[in-house]
């Protein structure tokens, strides 16, 4: 039987955009060296406007709104108790404000839910990703720290709806979330109830199954690449991306970086279309408002997806069986049909086929397999009297939520079928220094892995090479061991998440020879 959704999670499904804020002492700061600057005199963000921050978040068609409490340089902009490096030493406000508490006031006035990012990672605690370091008595002291933090901000600030966890969390939050968020979604962490999908780019994979097998799931790293139409746990994906190429905090002169309207609506098409839910990222400047430019990027966004999507020219409800169709009041020109499935019973169809009916013949127009909360059908205009979806193949008796036709007069540019093939970089060898013991090789990834996104590691023996075991392999973070950033896949391949690239990033190995002769073959790491 298919994995089925909490209620938290088909609630959570049926915001399909969010919107992320990124904001903090480091866009006063080099962005090169901002985990590392600790100078707080220059954050005095005197026109910072919550309500701005709402009303662009409402222009894109956002649900949900998730802000950055706390980034990775540890630097806390509400009124904590558990440090002085936040908002209460510096000259904003007097040292007196709180950015959460005047952003959870406006998303209240206005419905928005509000979730909120802490960072596990904490510079100013010497932690790295995820909370992790190879210090005992000084994760021991963070610990009490970051668990005292995530209290605060979620009995203080009202009903949280997410709770980030970039990197995951090697620190034990669960009993917290239990008793003050028991509904929230959880973004990582072996608490997940939702993934990362395994890039920034603000693609979803097609097709993007909702559920996972329970073994990936305790991971807390899982991505799309986890994804199993027959796993036991529902576990949906988020797709976070900046609304300008690369940049998740407001940088200098870099108004060139913001991405187009198509490259939005192309982002929309395969993240929400894909039956994910985009989070797209707003970074606001040192005033404390979003850049003017980025506010009307957003807003052409949100009038682009109603334009498009606001006016069907036929809908049904759906219903059970494999077989629904729409009969249109004449003759119309369909460039775009939209399926959604009734996720509450879980995802149970894996191949169907849409149809088009021209004088009284039915002909083929569009085919896929995941559908999920949300499917995004597009082709070249057809003229047809009636839309016809017919279920191929399902796990259990199909129960589709809504089958509708649309006439939007464009079409994306972009392949629907498109695949990003990325070619793999060689990132190193193993030779003669492998023996019958256990050899420790550590590879540094800084030039390859440069973007945060999910890569795949391969290990290639040379043709008549002696074998090779591998024993434990994961990522170091500033020379400190980061367990759990790497998965198998099979045949000599894993998975690695890269959440971050602020820090050094290696690859540590364990080989050792197996057989006869002499060892020999090399390393690649390619983006997936």
């Amino acid at each position: 039987m298919p994995a089925k959704p909490t209620n938290a999670q088909l609630a959570w499904h049926d915001t399909e955009i969010g919107m992320f804020v990124h904001f903090g002492l480091y866009v006063y700061q080099n962005p090169t060296a901002w985990r590392k600057d600790r100078d707080v005199s220059g954050f005095n963000p005197e026109k910072l406007d919550a309500a701005q921050w709402v009303e662009v978040a409402q222009s894109i068609g956002a649900k949900y709104l998730v802000f950055t409490a706390k980034h990775g340089d540890g630097f806390c902009l509400w009124q904590t108790d558990t440090t002085d490096f936040g908002l209460k030493s510096t000259p904003w406000k007097n040292g007196e404000g709180d950015i959460v508490s005047e952003l959870s006031s406006e998303c209240k006035a206005v419905g928005m839910k509000l979730g909120i990012y802490l960072s596990p990672a904490d510079a100013s605690f010497g932690i790295n990703v995820g909370g992790r370091t190879e210090n005992p008595e000084r994760l021991q002291r963070y610990a009490k720290v970051y668990r005292r933090q995530l209290t605060e901000l979620l009995e203080n600030y009202g009903d949280i709806f997410e709770v980030w966890f970039d990197g995951s969390c090697a620190i034990e939050v669960g009993d917290i979330l239990q008793r003050l968020a028991p509904d929230a979604m959880i973004f990582q962490s072996p608490q997940a109830t939702l993934r990362w999908v395994g890039n920034e780019d603000g693609f979803a994979p097609y097709p993007s199954w909702n559920s996972v097998a329970a073994e990936d799931a305790h991971l807390g790293m899982a991505t799309a690449a986890h994804g199993n139409p027959a796993g036991d746990r529902w576990l949906p994906l988020e797709v976070d991306t900046p609304i300008r190429h690369r940049r998740w905090m407001w940088q200098e002169n870099d108004e060139e970086s913001l991405k187009s309207l198509d490259e939005l609506i192309e982002i929309y098409y395969r993240s929400v279309g894909h039956g994910s839910v985009l989070l797209l990222n707003s970074n606001p400047d040192p005033s404390g408002l979003i850049p003017e430019v980025d506010v009307r990027r957003a807003a052409e966004l949100g009038a682009e997806i109603t334009k498009r999507f606001s006016n069907p020219v036929g809908r049904s409800r759906g219903g059970e069986g494999r077989e629904h169709t729409v009969r249109l009041n004449t003759d119309v020109a369909v460039d775009h049909i939209v399926v959604m499935e009734d996720i509450s019973r879980g995802e149970r169809v894996r191949r169907y086929v849409l149809e088009g009916e021209q004088n009284g013949q039915w002909s083929e127009i569009a085919r896929g397999s995941a559908i999920g909360h949300k499917k995004i059908d597009f082709f070249s205009p057809v003229t047809i009297s009636a839309v016809r979806f017919r279920c191929l193949e399902s796990a259990e008796p199909p129960a589709i939520k809504s089958l509708a036709a649309y006439s939007c007069g464009i079409i994306p540019s972009f392949d629907r079928d498109a695949v990003h093939i990325h070619n793999p970089f060689f990132v190193g060898t193993w030779g003669g220094n492998v023996g019958s013991a256990w050899t420790i090789l550590e590879l540094d990834l800084n030039e390859v892995c440069d973007e945060a996104a999910q890569y795949s590691v391969e290990l290639r023996p040379e043709t008549g090479s002696a074998g090779i075991e591998v024993g434990e392999i994961d990522l170091c973070f500033d020379g400190e061991l980061a367990g759990g950033f790497v998965t198998p896949i099979s045949g000599g391949r894993w998975n690695i998440n890269i959440s971050g690239v602020e820090v050094d990033r290696r690859l540590r190995l364990e080989l050792r020879k197996t057989g006869k002769g002499s060892p020999s073959g090399r390393i690649f790491v390619r983006k997936t």
